[in-house]
């Protein structure tokens, strides 16, 4: 009988489509994929010895390139020391170190730093804190997001229940997931001229249902997924534009 470990040595790419289901893919007709042997600045090598440009900055997350010689060898220090340990009852000074750096560049009302392994796990917490917020408060009833239309937030259940609920991708869940309220997404694009009409729906919504909303949720700048929909700067969908009694907790997520 032969071994996994046999199986692989004999054709690994065949043991990857038989084995490893990749994201965005078909376990019973997976989509072809490419073996990766080095990647440099923008540029991923393959096995065959083509080049691609990665124009997707792997999933938005290698913003200053592959190899780059500063993170590598931020890596291969703190390998020298520990390549990771829980944050559960402990800390280390590298990550208290990147805390301070993300206080410094965000507005100054934000001061406390929850750490997260990936963009859809950033907005469940970010729900979660929401909705725990008001919790503590004794509005229990408080349990709604509010949202605009054409926005991606992941993958995982929370994140999905907020993704739009017609034209995403996650249709097939739309009957268990928590239903969330949606408003139009900006019309107003780019440079195009900006009217306060834009936000007439989600004034009104806070206006009629802020009573058992416990957050705002949008992509902050830009709708990737939806179409690189870039807001109106004058629109800022901020709370900071509400009036004071239609406020609410706010998060913003990033993906």
């Amino acid at each position: 009988m032969t071994t996994t470990q046999e199986q692989f040595d004999r054709d690994w790419l065949a043991f990857d489509r038989a084995h490893v289901w990749h994201p965005y893919s078909s376990m019973t007709a997976p989509i072809a994929t490419f073996p990766v042997v080095a990647a440099q600045g923008v540029r991923i090598r393959l096995e065959d010895g083509r080049e691609l440009i990665d124009g997707m900055a792997s999933w938005w997350s290698a913003i200053h390139g592959y190899n780059h010689p500063v993170l590598n060898q931020a890596l291969r220090d703190q390998l020298d020391a520990m390549a990771h340990v829980m944050f559960g009852g402990l800390t280390h000074k590298p990550a208290v170190q990147l805390a301070a750096r993300l206080i410094d560049i965000t507005p100054a009302p934000l001061q406390h730093v929850f750490f997260a392994d990936s963009g859809s796990v950033a907005v469940e917490v970010a729900i979660k804190m929401a909705i725990q917020y008001w919790y503590a408060q004794g509005h229990t009833e408080r349990t709604k997001l509010l949202t605009i239309r054409s926005g991606y937030h992941g993958d995982t259940f929370a994140a999905m229940s907020v993704c739009d609920p017609v034209g995403g991708m996650h249709e097939l869940f739309s009957g268990i997931l928590p239903k969330h309220l949606f408003v139009r997404a900006p019309q107003c694009r780019d440079d195009a001229e900006w009217t306060e009409a834009e936000l007439a729906e989600v004034q009104q919504i806070l206006a009629h249902q802020a009573h058992e909303i416990a957050a705002v949720i949008l992509e902050p700048i830009v709708q990737g997924a939806g179409g690189m929909r870039f807001y109106c700067p004058q629109g800022n969908y901020s709370p900071a534009n509400m009036p004071t009694s239609h406020r609410i907790f706010y998060a913003s997520a990033r993906r």
